[in-house]
């Protein structure tokens, strides 16, 4: 059965200091949760901090500069945490960057610039957070609806997604015996910073193709995001078209899940 999260575990959220990170911080804080948010700029998290701790009195708030692509910036922000709130409660991979463009355009930097932070990024923060977690721990992906089907110019960026949802699907296996709840999320466009700067490369077809699911706001998937980390949802997203794709691509995964329990199980019982 899966533990709750003890009210006073802190969170840690990479790239906290705008978009969906920052409005997840900022509803943690609201509930009274300790919360570290990490990011590049130094002044966005200046900033970010200040409307943290204004929301309550004595708001128990760290803001840590770090870049996710160097693994000593993410085991330094793990490791301040728990030195001053103690064994994490949420550790929320959120740090992404996003430039579409035409495959045959772009240059291969944009590619490795975007597997290194979406992807490597999160895996960082995964390796540090594991062994940090106290009683219920919860890991969070910040995955993308284009890691559910290829979209015309995402090369780039739909790639990193879908190995951090490979990641999560893994780690979903693997961390419960340390009763570690695994959730990713696929946000739909969401009103953010990234997405005014992905609409100045998007191409015009890629534009065509997805603004007819709409524009969220940060704070509404960043609601659906904590809400299914708390039950322990595996996945979650918000809107209807992401919804569909995410339910028709897992139809397997609790038979395949089964069979993999079973076979670890197995494994167990010959190390006796």
């Amino acid at each position: 059965m899966l533990k709750p999260i003890p009210p006073k575990a802190p969170a840690l959220i990479t790239g906290g200091s705008s978009g969906i990170g920052l409005a997840m911080a900022q509803q943690l804080v609201t509930e009274g949760r300790p919360v570290t948010i990490t990011g590049r700029d130094r002044n966005k998290l200046v900033e970010a901090e200040a409307l943290l701790r204004s929301i309550r009195p004595k708001a128990s708030v760290l803001a840590i500069r770090g870049d996710v692509i160097e693994p000593v910036d993410i085991q330094r922000a793990v490791s301040t945490t728990v030195d001053e709130f103690g064994p994490l409660g949420l550790a929320i991979a959120n740090a992404g960057v996003a430039r579409p463009g035409h495959f045959i355009d772009q240059p291969i930097e944009d590619h490795l610039t975007q597997m290194w932070t979406n992807y490597f990024g999160s895996l960082h923060l995964a390796r540090s957070a594991t062994p940090a977690f106290g009683p219920g721990g919860r890991l969070v992906f910040i995955s993308s609806g284009a890691a559910l089907i290829g979209i015309h110019g995402y090369s780039a960026y739909a790639p990193s997604k879908f190995a951090v949802r490979g990641l999560a699907e893994v780690l979903r296996v693997e961390l419960a015996a340390r009763g570690i709840s695994v959730t990713v999320a696929f946000p739909p466009d969401t009103d953010t910073p990234q997405l005014t700067q992905e609409a100045e490369t998007k191409p015009a077809s890629t534009k065509r193709f997805t603004e007819g699911s709409g524009v969220f706001s940060a704070e509404v998937v960043a609601r659906d995001i904590l809400a299914a980390a708390m039950k322990g949802q595996f996945q979650v997203t918000t809107g209807t078209s992401v919804k569909i794709l995410m339910w028709v691509q897992d139809l397997l995964g609790p038979y395949l899940r089964w069979e993999q329990r079973r076979a670890i199980a197995a494994e167990a019982r010959t190390k006796r």
